[in-house]
């Protein structure tokens, strides 16, 4: 949701989400730092609000609060943009930088109730952008049901959720799951990827077989018949494709999610220039995760350790986390990300775009493994 400050911004997303979510105030600025809310919306589904600070936001603090809101532009797939005066160069501004993002605008006209000529307001804007503005009150709820109607219609084509495993497994295949144990993967509970890659199996009505690198063996001889597909945690990826039946597929998880949530292809075509590495060259390493690194860290500790044993230990190394990401990717030789599980697609994607845009080649954590283990050329995404 975005807007200048006090358009009714956060109160909007208060009636949206029926809950108290944002601090409402008639003090501009109130929000400062995005305000995320996860929701269910029936016809959409799981999606998250973000009720972002003001795009007229002043001084050296308001600028900050201004990258935050325009980081948020990079997220959204549905923007509503919030109008409340026929001087509109602002939104007009940012309407065209959320066009050129990919995303879908829904335009409003905010505080319905203050206004002294809600129509004339409402035909100002659709003659400005083209866009039909939905009048809103958050006080009498008027406009919530037409918001609500317009952000089903505003779904890109692309929303639903597209399949973890694509065409790689069919009700009735037998897909066997190498699941990582290690203290990357906290006792007692799966991390992300794997609950959501077996729910992507089970809608499919696969029969879904799990194990551990320790008991790969035992699992496969006790199976009736070789599994059509195995999904390894990267790190695995050379002992399982020693001991995986020579008919089954092989892939991991950070490839699924690599194929999901961003560009494939790219990462596949990135992942090359691990042969034109040496000791001079900088390498950019992106996690989505924010968690506090421990011992064997993938992103933190290992890939950089297999980098610098391969090409030496001068290797530059940058690491980064969450939205921390240079605007400036010129100086890297190669920028390795993560499977972004905790990101959405637009997100990753818009990342994908920035280094493609700097010429810099961009991989995967899990292509990255596959080639530094010679199976690239023997795995399927």
């Amino acid at each position: 949701v975005f807007g200048r400050r006090n358009s009714g911004k956060s109160s909007l997303v208060n009636v949206i989400t029926g809950q108290q979510v944002a601090v409402v105030s008639d003090v501009a600025g109130t929000t400062t730092d995005p305000v995320c809310k996860a929701m269910e919306i029936a016809g959409i589904g799981p999606c998250m609000f973000i009720d972002t600070a003001g795009f007229d936001d002043e001084g050296e603090l308001g600028a900050l609060r201004v990258e935050k809101t325009r980081l948020a532009m990079k997220k959204c797939d549905i923007a509503i943009l919030v109008f409340t005066q026929t001087d509109m160069a602002e939104e007009l501004s940012w309407l065209d930088q959320l066009r050129a993002s990919g995303a879908k605008v829904i335009a409003v006209a905010g505080r319905a109730d203050e206004q002294r000529d809600i129509r004339a307001l409402c035909a100002a804007i659709s003659e400005r952008t083209g866009l039909a503005a939905i009048p809103f009150s958050a006080r009498s709820g008027e406009g919530a049901a037409e918001l609500r109607t317009a952000l089903l219609r505003a779904m890109p084509e692309d929303f639903e959720m597209r399949s973890i495993t694509g065409p790689l497994a069919e009700e009735g295949d037998l897909v066997l799951l190498v699941m990582p144990q290690d203290i990357q993967a906290p006792r007692g509970r799966l991390i992300l990827p794997q609950v959501q890659t077996i729910r992507d199996l089970l809608d499919k009505h696969c029969l879904v077989m799990s194990t551990t690198v320790r008991t790969l063996h035992q699992t496969l001889a006790a199976l009736a018949f070789p599994p059509k597909l195995i999904i390894t945690d990267s790190q695995a990826f050379a002992e399982v494709y020693a001991a995986k039946p020579e008919q089954s597929l092989l892939t991991s998880f950070s490839v699924l999610f690599a194929a999901q949530k961003g560009d494939i292809e790219t990462f596949v075509r990135g992942a090359q220039a691990i042969d034109r590495l040496g000791p001079a060259s900088h390498v950019l390493i992106a996690e989505a995760c924010t968690h506090a690194p421990l011992a064997e860290d993938i992103g933190r500790e290992k890939i950089p350790r297999m980098l610098r044993a391969k090409y030496g230990a001068q290797m530059c190394i940058d690491i980064v986390s969450g939205t921390d990401f240079p605007e400036d990717l010129s100086g890297y030789d190669l920028i390795v990300h993560c499977g972004g599980c905790m990101f959405n697609r637009r997100y990753v994607l818009s990342r994908v775009r920035a280094a493609e845009e700097q010429e810099v080649p961009i991989t995967n954590y899990g292509i990255l493994l596959a080639k530094l283990s010679g199976i690239l050329d023997k795995i399927v995404y």
